[in-house]
């Protein structure tokens, strides 16, 4: 017979959030819970405790890299002119310059 975290994680796969891993790591990080519970239940979303040390490591890594303060503005550019693209977890506002193709 199944238990019930089981039953959660078979039908409603990468919709199932720990609370308790949602607390150790908004500790450390300075980002939005609903940010976290997406991306915690993209990659923790299992009973497997060795999937879930390496899901919560994936997280971090993503935070690492795609969540950006205000006064990282010129850091984002600059990544945005290295690679062509970047991705960013956060909410933004950008503004075209037709005239010289710029974004500001």
């Amino acid at each position: 017979m199944m238990t019930l975290n089981e039953k959660l994680n078979q039908y409603f796969s990468g919709r199932v959030v720990r609370k308790d891993l949602t607390q150790k790591i908004k500790e450390g990080a300075n980002v939005p819970v609903y940010v976290l519970e997406y991306l915690l239940g993209m990659y923790c979303a299992t009973d497997d405790e060795e999937s879930i040390k390496d899901g919560v490591e994936r997280v971090k890594q993503i935070l690492a890299e795609n969540f950006v303060r205000p006064d990282e503005a010129e850091k984002v550019k600059s990544r945005i002119r290295e690679i062509g693209q970047y991705t960013v977890i956060d909410k933004l506002t950008v503004v075209l310059n037709p005239k010289f193709n710029l974004i500001t």
